[in-house]
């Protein structure tokens, strides 16, 4: 864990939010490769779900929505958690998770009573705790909402709770407000689905797990509008199209597994989570991925709220029918770290350690890195300059690199992921013989013709 936080930081890829005022809990910001490699991995997303698919339309919702959005999604009523205070240090801790810790069996429905009572139980018996700082000085749980609230709009309505604006907390509420309009404009036919990457927002009670689980977060969603007979066949065809995804982008079937949920949402008939082996958590399977039928739960409810009719005609079957709705959800951090922790590699030992980033060249935030042998040598890197305005041309992201030995230049890209390394030398300038090539994963160098260096880059990368 350590290390990964470390080299995240030390590469710019990732910094705490407002470092230089303390940082702020549970907030990250992303430095320059972050946000390439974010980007790409959202791009590999989108190609899958958009690009490569007939069915499937794009979204960019708004964060802000309607506040009775959130009435009708049951988020003001029921999204929250059992916060549980240490009198002592300060600490917040969920009451089910403390419990689950001490060896109570927690229903995930229970009761805030329920929850309670159990407590009573340990602190009775001298085993309520705090995880902190030891003491046994903690509150009763009590009802601790996610949702944050905004003072858009009226500051009358914010302080009598009455039409509280809310960041959202999930992206899925922009797409069913949107299946109407995507209906009307674009006419698709059952099965079709709409697919949106964007911010939501939950007040964690605790927040601590690196990028794993924040206050703020991006979400890549798709919800797969579709008739109710064919929920279990498409549902199917959905974890596997999605756990394909994975296993393209370099990640082992090894590393990753299927959980069952046995307890679902009262709309849910099943409920699937892709989980991944984190070495960032000592190996142990986290869910990266939500597989989810939810019925027709999600847009009963907004056309009750609202008033209007988000039904389905059939023009086949002559029925009218609400959709159901499958849904694929993902953080895209937690893509991030997954992606790291998957490629994060040591070879050698001691000072000869070398560290690099083992990612698909197509997920790379740089694709090559263009170096002079030499930086004082104006032919050398009149040369280089020009090999590297020629391959950012072709290939985006591209660096050029003459600060320091080669050696430690090959490490620094090293630790970036780069897969392609090109050297400028004495003979590519006098002989017109070619660059040398070095390769990420195995060190090795080959030499590349400059007129097939193009050629050999696109079979590469692309």
């Amino acid at each position: 864990m350590e290390k990964i936080i470390s080299l995240c930081k030390r590469k710019g890829f990732v910094y705490q939010s407002s470092e230089i005022y303390g940082g702020f809990a549970g907030v990250y910001d992303y430095g320059h490769y972050g946000v390439l490699l974010k980007e790409n991995i959202k791009n590999a997303w989108l190609k899958q779900m958009i690009q490569t698919r007939e069915d499937v339309y794009g979204l960019d919702s708004a964060i802000f929505m309607h506040p009775k959005t959130w009435v009708a999604s049951g988020h003001v009523g029921g999204f929250q958690d059992p916060l549980i205070d240490c009198k002592e240090c300060k600490a917040r801790f969920r009451a089910d998770q403390l419990l689950e810790t001490l060896g109570v069996i927690i229903d995930d429905k229970m009761p805030l009573e329920v929850l309670n009572a159990e407590l009573d139980k340990l602190r009775t018996a001298g085993k309520l705790i705090c995880p902190n700082c030891k003491t046994k000085n903690l509150t009763p749980a009590r009802a601790f909402s996610l949702m944050v609230k905004s003072n858009l709009g009226s500051p009358v309505d914010i302080l009598t709770e009455e039409n509280v604006v809310y960041l959202r907390p999930e992206t899925c509420g922009g797409i069913y407000l949107e299946y109407k309009n995507t209906l009307d404009s674009l006419h698709p036919k059952l099965p079709f689905g709409i697919a949106q990457v964007g911010k939501a927002f939950r007040n964690e009670i605790a927040a601590r797990q690196f990028i794993f689980r924040t206050r703020e977060f991006e979400q890549m969603e798709m919800q797969y509008f579709h008739a109710p007979a064919e929920t279990k066949k498409l549902y199917d065809l959905w974890k596997e199209v999605r756990f394909q995804w994975y296993l393209e982008y370099g990640i082992p079937a090894k590393k990753l597994s299927w959980y069952k949920h046995e307890k679902l949402a009262h709309y849910a008939s099943e409920a699937y989570d892709i989980e991944y082996a984190f070495d960032f958590f000592g190996g142990a399977f986290k869910e990266v991925e939500g597989i989810h039928a939810r019925g027709d739960w999600d847009l009963s409810q907004h056309s009750k709220f609202s008033g209007e009719s988000l039904d389905y005609y059939d023009e086949e079957t002559k029925q009218r029918f609400i959709p159901h709705i499958l849904e694929t959800s993902v953080g895209l951090a937690r893509l991030f770290l997954m992606f790291i922790d998957n490629a994060y590699t040591e070879v050698g030992e001691g000072e000869e350690t070398r560290v690099f980033l083992k990612l698909d060249p197509r997920l790379a935030p740089i694709k090559i890195a263009v170096f002079p042998l030499l930086k004082n040598k104006p032919a050398l890197t009149e040369k280089a300059r020009e090999i590297f305005a020629q391959l950012k041309k072709d290939f985006g992201h591209v660096e050029f690199d003459d600060n320091g030995n080669i050696g430690k230049r090959y490490r620094r890209q090293d630790e970036i992921g780069t897969p392609f390394c090109v050297t400028v030398d004495f003979d590519t300038v006098e002989k017109d013989a070619g660059v040398t090539v070095r390769n990420r994963d195995t060190g090795e160098q080959e030499r590349v013709e400059l007129t097939k260096l193009v050629e050999y880059f696109k079979a590469k990368l692309v």
